[in-house]
């Protein structure tokens, strides 16, 4: 939600003259915006829906118009990949009655989806409209954003599968949505109804000293299978603060012998690893592009393979594998690319 109001929007308006004064003073820097300018801007929609635009969208349209601009990231269903957060899940047609998300009480659901928290349809279509697709932010449609919208609420089990949301009936859906009435201002953590302390946070508290642990230690884990899905988290942290990542890369036996040279596949996936290619690509599975053995089973057997992914990494590209582009990576030395894509193409082994 935009952090100024329409309100606030007329008033920086109205006072263009005192801008234009002002400007004065710092002669050749800057100009008074204007009101086109300001209105491309001004696109927030309010939870009264002040500033909706006009539009309409499908269930059908905006399974087709997902599929293309958003499925890459956010998975076919709204399930995501494992980067992003999943759009959809958790919520029932109980829920979508009482305007409760039972799931957020009772821990049942594995994590918490968007459409389990959030409780205004205003802020869905603000959020897309303004921020979607990752790729090209702003370049949607009211129409299309009316359509992606009504597609994730029929997931959600909140409108049929013929249905077409509209600037006229967006209203009716806001009383649908599963967690409408699960946010509320008593805690006075922002003003709004029922602060009935002044607008001040309560953070009154007072502390309890009895039957305290001696040593608490906080720790997270990952199973066996996932340890190195993203290769080794170790070499993929900022060395800031007191957090380093787990070595989930065990070197193989060959290299544990202190002194002992590390193996081509050794140097190439530490490789990926400081360079960041990790970040979006897993050795055995997909994150934001496609894991390497995936890209090894497409080349197999191309007598130019090599070159080809070689020219492909340097210049950066789109389409191959879904919307999303990957940068040119003119950072990364030649040598060093050769020596990635031939541990990709080789299948990428670990060791």
């Amino acid at each position: 939600m935009s952090r100024f109001s329409k309100a606030v929007v007329a008033a920086l308006l109205a006072g263009c003259a005192l801008g234009a004064h002002a400007l004065d003073r710092y002669p050749g820097l800057g100009r008074v915006a204007t009101p086109d300018e300001v209105r491309a801007w001004d696109i927030d929609i309010r939870p009264d829906f002040v500033g909706l635009p006009k539009g309409s969208g499908s269930v059908d349209d905006g399974a087709d118009i997902f599929e293309t601009k958003c499925a890459s990231c956010h998975g076919s269903f709204g399930e995501s990949n494992e980067v992003f957060t999943p759009l959809v899940g958790g919520t029932t047609r109980e829920d979508v009655k009482t305007g409760r998300v039972k799931a957020l009480v009772t821990g049942s659901f594995p994590q918490r989806t968007t459409f389990m928290k959030v409780p205004t349809i205003s802020t869905l279509f603000d959020y897309i409209q303004r921020a979607m697709p990752w790729t090209e932010p702003k370049s949607l449609k009211p129409d299309e954003v009316y359509a992606i919208l009504a597609y994730l609420l029929n997931l959600a089990d909140v409108v049929p599968a013929g249905f077409v949301l509209s600037d006229e009936n967006i209203r009716d859906v806001q009383n649908l949505m599963p967690n409408r009435n699960g946010m509320s201002s008593d805690h006075g953590l922002w003003p709004g109804r029922g602060m009935g302390n002044g607008g001040k946070p309560d953070v009154s508290n007072v502390a309890c000293m009895k039957n305290c642990k001696k040593e608490v230690e906080l720790t997270s884990s990952l199973p066996e299978y996932a340890q190195d899905a993203h290769g080794n988290l170790a070499d993929q942290n900022r060395l800031v603060g007191g957090v380093r990542g787990k070595q989930t890369v065990a070197p193989s036996e060959a290299n544990a012998t202190a002194g002992a040279a590390p193996t081509p596949a050794a140097e190439a996936t530490a490789l990926a690893g400081e360079k960041g290619c990790m970040a979006c690509h897993g050795v055995a599975n997909r994150i934001v592009g496609p894991s390497y053995r995936d890209v090894a089973a497409r080349y197999e057997g191309q007598a130019d393979a090599e070159g080809t992914l070689i020219a492909k990494v340097k210049a950066g590209g789109q389409g191959v594998w879904g919307a999303i582009p990957m940068p040119a990576q003119g950072h990364v030395k030649d040598e060093e690319i050769r020596k990635l894509v031939q541990w990709i193409l080789s299948g990428a082994k670990a060791q």
